[in-house]
Formats: structure tokens, C-alpha cells, sequence
């Protein structure tokens, strides 16, 4: 009996330094699978560039978002004035960092919050059924026809003056419902596996079986949503702040940027092209690397 309790003690022992053996290979495998992909893997390179620009190239410049060259008003490009001067004599290159920074942030804040909102709703409704499903179903249908945008041009007045941070939320507060359903949808066929099953009938609680049996089966759409989201909040709050309704002044974003510099597209094209520029190429690398993780990730992924 005492050998018996000793080599069930061993044998439980013995599975952590198994399962962190069992993750480091499948964090090598997906590293190998995402190398592949050639178009991710510039798309990623191309993404880090972006953020070390946006944070770094401030710091190479000699002049800041707030300043002014009273002896420069919407002079072009020039190696003063990298790229080009506003009428008030505002470095452009210096708001248009200014501006990455804030969207870049708001894109991933906003992309974590309703991704993980998203994954924790739809598992916890589609586990439990019953009244906590359709509780958790309603409320998400009733998001889903709310006019969002409208909320949002609504409420963000009321929040002038304020911290961006509440922005966030807003943001991240109508974009998680579609996801939402989703998961609920694979939540309920794989709350019948066998895996979860034995978890269940062992005692082990609810949400240890979600987060640790459910939600890692459903990592690559979780993945490939959180990308998503980040293109998604990048060009909600470039949309909002180009009506007024996102960041406020003195901020910048690149929404606020494009906004200024549309009447002058034509005649003085650097105060609108560079931050549009940079914002097609955010989505477009964010979205890259999305579906080279996603392929990465997923073991029936085609281009395996």
C-alpha cells in the first residue's frame, strides 16, 4: 500500500517537468511552422520596424508633436523637417510618431480586451448551458443590434478631457460579440471530448477545465481574432478620431492626422500621405502575420 501511494506521489511528480517539455515543443514547432511563411514573416519584420519608428524616431528628431518652426509653414520635406511642415509650423514627421504611438497602442489594448472577453464569455456559455447560456446569449444579441458606431459617436463627447484608457473600453466594448458566438459554438462540441469529460468526473472546477482544456483547443481562432482586432480598432478609432469623435487635442492619432491633412491631399500632400501610408501598412502587416500565425498554429491548416 505505502509502494503503491509513493508511485502515485512520483507519478504526479513527474508531470510538470512533462507537460512544460510537451509546450516548449509545441512553441518550436509553431516558431518552425510560422518561419516558413515567408509573407508572415516580412509582414512581422516589417510590424516590429513600425513600432521601433514610432517610439524611437521621436527621439531622433530634434523637434516634438507640440512644437512650431515659425520660420517654416507648410514647407515639403526636407532634412529640417523630415517630412514637411503644417500651416502652423508643426513637424509633421514628429505628430505622425506621435500619432503611430497612440494608434499602435489602442489597436492592441483594444484587440486584448475584447478578444479575451470574447473567449471567456462564449467558453463560460457554451460549458454551462442552461440560464447561463442564455443570459450571456442575450446580452450579446443585444450588443450585436446596437448601432456601435453611433454609441460611440454618442458617448466619446462625454469623455473629452478625460484619459484615452475610457476610449479604449468603448472601443473594445462592441467588437467581441461575433467571436463571442463562435466560441460558444466550439465550446459545446468540445465539452463532450473525452479530455473534458475525465477532467469533469475527476472534480476538477470550471474554469480550471476551461482555461486549461478548452480554450488552448480553440487558440488559433482566438489568434487570428486578436489580429484581426487590432486592424479593426486601429481603423475604429481612425474613423472616429477623423469625425471628431476619437482622440481629442492636444493627442494626436493617426485618425486626427488624416483628418487634417484631407482638404490639402492635393496641393500639400505630406500632411495627408505619410499617416495614411503608415496606416495601410499597419493593417496590412498585422493582417499578414494574422494568417501566418493562424496557418502556424493550426495542425490542419492546408498550407501545413
Amino acid at each position: 500500500m505505502n509502494r503503491l501511494v509513493l508511485n502515485q506521489e512520483g507519478g504526479a511528480g513527474d508531470r510538470a517537468p512533462l507537460d512544460e517539455t510537451r509546450a516548449a515543443s509545441r512553441f518550436g514547432l509553431i516558431v518552425r511552422r510560422f518561419g516558413q511563411r515567408r509573407l508572415a514573416v516580412a509582414g512581422l519584420a516589417v510590424l516590429v520596424g513600425l513600432f521601433a519608428l514610432a517610439f524611437v524616431g521621436p527621439l531622433l528628431s530634434r523637434w516634438s508633436y507640440t512644437s512650431h518652426d515659425f520660420d517654416a509653414f507648410l514647407q515639403g520635406p526636407s532634412a529640417t523637417h523630415w517630412f514637411g511642415t503644417t500651416q502652423g509650423g508643426a513637424d509633421v514627421f514628429a505628430q505622425t510618431m506621435r500619432g503611430m504611438q497612440k494608434s499602435l497602442i489602442i489597436g492592441l489594448l483594444v484587440a486584448l480586451l475584447s478578444t479575451t472577453l470574447a473567449a471567456v464569455v462564449g467558453a463560460f456559455a457554451g460549458y454551462l448551458g442552461g440560464w447561463v447560456d442564455r443570459v450571456l446569449m442575450w446580452f450579446v444579441d443585444l450588443l450585436l443590434v446596437i448601432p456601435s458606431f453611433l454609441i460611440l459617436a454618442i458617448m466619446s463627447p462625454a469623455f473629452r478631457g478625460k484619459t484615452w484608457l475610457l476610449f479604449v473600453i468603448l472601443l473594445a466594448a462592441f467588437i467581441w460579440m461575433v467571436t463571442a458566438r463562435i466560441v460558444r459554438g466550439m465550446t459545446i462540441s468540445l465539452r463532450e471530448r473525452e479530455y473534458v469529460l475525465a477532467a469533469r468526473y475527476m472534480g476538477v472546477s470550471t474554469p480550471r477545465i476551461i482555461f486549461r482544456h478548452i480554450l488552448p483547443n480553440i487558440s488559433s481562432l482566438l489568434i487570428i481574432d486578436a489580429t484581426i482586432n487590432v486592424s479593426i480598432a486601429i481603423i475604429s478609432e481612425t474613423g472616429l478620431s477623423y469625425f471628431g469623435f476619437g482622440v481629442q487635442s492636444p493627442e494626436v492619432s493617426l485618425g486626427t492626422l488624416i483628418a487634417a491633412g484631407t482638404n490639402d491631399a492635393v496641393t500639400y500632400p505630406w500632411l495627408f500621405m505619410f499617416a495614411a501610408g503608415l496606416l495601410v501598412l499597419i493593417v496590412l502587416s498585422v493582417n499578414v502575420v494574422g494568417d501566418g500565425l493562424r496557418d502556424a498554429i493550426d495542425p490542419t491548416s492546408k498550407h501545413s
